[in-house]
């Protein structure tokens, strides 16, 4: 997988991958890239991608919390959070930016990553908060009568420079979430777009992430 730049290195990058991207080559490829930008050799870049089913876990993430009753490979991932899953139909996002310019605050970064797929939701037609005690994206669940997360967020800074980022459910097998305890968040569920009655294409969804980026990160 190559995430060498095609752009100068003073400009921030897209990349939009086609079909699905083997995780252990999406990390391979992060941590490259990542140690270009810190070099000055490459732009940042925001990386979209899908990935073939799989769970990942976190710095946080407790061995109780993974079920994994279809077997799925699991992979340690080094970034922040618990257990989450990724597979067809859901937008991952990394984000490689470089917070030596563009402020050293990694809560901010993390404020500034929800903020924009709040707006990129708003968009789409949904609303989605965040809530103080529990991490990601959340809408109203109205069958169960409580909330349901539709994003995940995940980071890691190596040397001031960003990386993972976030997950966004489109259109996923939902039940695959049963195989883990999301983000370590018990009593409330996961949805998607799909399930929330939204048609939205993967195209449709980047060109709402891509709209919105510069709201809040310029």
């Amino acid at each position: 997988m190559d995430l060498a730049p095609a752009t100068p290195a003073s400009a921030l990058e897209w990349r939009i991958a086609e079909g699905l991207t083997p995780y252990p080559e999406a990390v391979a490829a992060m941590q490259a890239r990542v140690a270009a930008i810190h070099a000055g050799a490459a732009p940042e870049c925001v990386w979209l991608v899908e990935h073939p089913p799989l769970y990942t876990a976190g710095t946080s993430a407790r061995d109780e919390d993974l079920f994994n009753p279809f077997g799925f490979p699991t992979v340690r991932a080094g970034r922040g959070g618990q257990w989450t899953y990724h597979g067809p139909g859901q937008r991952v996002g990394y984000v490689m930016l470089d917070l030596r310019r563009r402020g050293p605050d990694v809560r901010a970064y993390v404020h500034g990553l929800e903020a924009w797929l709040i707006a990129a939701l708003e968009r789409l037609g949904v609303r989605a908060e965040t809530r103080a005690d529990r991490i990601g994206l959340w809408v109203p669940d109205r069958r169960a009568g409580t909330e349901a997360k539709i994003g995940a967020i995940g980071v890691r800074v190596t040397r001031w420079v960003t990386w993972h980022g976030f997950a966004l459910n489109v259109e996923p097998d939902l039940s695959h979430f049963g195989g883990i305890v999301p983000c370590g968040v018990r009593g409330h569920g996961v949805t998607s777009l799909a399930a929330l009655g939204i048609t939205a294409s993967m195209a449709e969804v980047d060109t709402a992430l891509i709209a919105t980026f510069g709201e809040v990160f310029g």
